[in-house]
C-alpha cells in the first residue's frame, strides 16, 4: 500500500501550483490554500494571541496538557506560510504529545529579513520562560525552514544565556543557506517539492547582506555544544538530506544527544501528509515519543 502511497503523493506535489521561487504575493496565497484545503477535525482549538510582542496561535487538542508547550515553528523558506497554515501539522504533534503548540507567526522576508524570524522566535521562548512555564516543559518543533530556525534559535538561546528546552524535533530541517550540500545536486530528479534554485531565490530574500554562514542563519556550521536532545527526520527523497544528515553529524561532534532518522523515498515534510501517507503517521509517532521521552528524562532528573 505504501508504494502506491508514495506515487500518488508525488504525482499530486509534482502537478501543485507552488513554485517556492515564484513570485511571493502569489507563492503566499497558494501555499495557503494548500496548507489549509483540509478543515481541521473538530476536537482541534486554535486561539490567536501574542507573546513577547510577537502574534502565535496556539493550538490544541482534547487531551492538551496545558503545563507542557510546544514551540511551533512553521516552513515556508522564511518567505511564506504562517503560523494557521501550521496548525494541521502542530495540531498532529500536540495530539500524541499531549501538549499545546504555540505556533510563532514571526516576521516574513523579503521585508523583514535575517534576524527577524530569530528573534521572535526567541521572544517568544523568553515569554514563555518570563510566564512562568520551566524550560523543562517547552520543546521545540518546526518543519523545513521552521526546522533551521528552531536549530538557530536554540543557539540564539544559548548564546543570551537562556537554557536550553527538554529538546527539539526538526522536520526536513533547511540548515544551509548556502545550498552547497550534495543532496542539492543529486537529488533534483527525486525531488518534487523543492529545487535547489528556488531555495537560492529565497534565502537572497531571507539574508539581504548577511553572510549565508552566519551561525544563526545556518546553524550546521554553528557550534552546538550544550544544545538540548535534537530528533531529526528527513526523506531520501529531497535535495534538504544532506541538511539532516550534517545538522545530525555536527550535533554528534559537540557531544548532542541526536537521533536521525532517514525515511526512503518519501518527500519534503512528509509529516504533513500523514493523512494519504502511511509514513507520515509513523514518522509523527516516532516524534512524538521522543518528545515525550525527553519529558520524562527531565522528570526522572528533577525528582532525583
Amino acid at each position: 500500500m505504501s508504494r502506491q502511497q508514495r506515487q500518488a503523493l508525488d504525482e499530486m506535489l509534482r502537478h501543485g501550483p507552488l513554485d517556492l521561487g515564484g513570485e511571493v504575493a502569489q507563492q503566499r496565497a497558494l501555499f495557503h490554500d494548500m496548507m489549509t484545503s483540509i478543515p481541521l477535525p473538530s476536537d482541534v482549538k486554535t486561539t490567536e494571541g501574542e507573546l513577547g510582542g510577537v502574534p502565535v496561535v496556539t493550538v490544541e487538542t482534547s487531551a492538551t496538557d496545558p503545563a507542557a508547550v510546544l514551540l511551533y515553528l512553521h516552513g515556508g523558506a522564511y518567505v511564506i506560510g504562517s503560523a494557521a497554515d501550521a496548525a494541521g501539522l502542530a495540531a498532529e504533534v500536540s495530539r500524541r504529545t499531549g501538549a499545546r503548540a504555540v505556533c510563532v507567526d514571526y516576521r516574513l522576508a523579503p521585508e523583514h529579513p535575517f534576524p527577524a524570524a530569530v528573534d521572535d522566535a526567541l521572544a517568544v521562548y523568553r515569554a514563555l520562560l518570563d510566564d512562568g512555564t520551566p524550560s523543562s516543559a517547552i520543546a521545540f518543533v518546526g518543519e523545513s525552514a521552521g526546522g533551521g530556525l528552531v536549530a538557530a534559535t536554540l543557539v540564539a538561546a544559548k548564546d543570551a544565556g537562556l537554557p536550553q528546552p527538554a529538546s527539539a524535533t526538526v522536520f526536513s530541517p533547511w540548515v544551509d543557506l548556502t545550498v552547497s550540500g550534495d543532496s542539492a545536486t543529486s537529488k533534483t530528479a527525486v525531488d518534487a517539492s523543492l529545487t535547489p534554485e528556488g531555495l537560492r531565490t529565497r534565502a537572497r530574500d531571507y539574508l539581504g547582506t548577511t553572510d549565508p554562514t552566519t551561525p544563526h542563519v545556518s546553524p550546521v556550521f554553528a557550534d552546538l555544544t550544550g544544545l538540548a536532545p535534537l530528533f531529526i527526520q528527513v526523506g531520501s527523497y529531497e535535495i534538504l538530506l544532506d541538511d539532516a544528515v550534517r545538522l545530525a553529524a555536527r550535533a554528534a561532534e559537540h557531544d548532542v544527544h541526536v537521533e536521525l532518522q532517514v525515511w526512503p523515498e518519501v518527500p519534503h515534510v512528509f509529516q504533513a501528509f500523514a493523512a494519504l501517507l502511511d509514513e507520515g503517521a509513523a514518522a509523527l509517532d516516532a516524534a512524538g515519543a521522543f518528545i515525550r521521552a525527553r519529558w520524562a528524562d527531565d522528570a526522572d532528573t528533577s525528582g532525583e
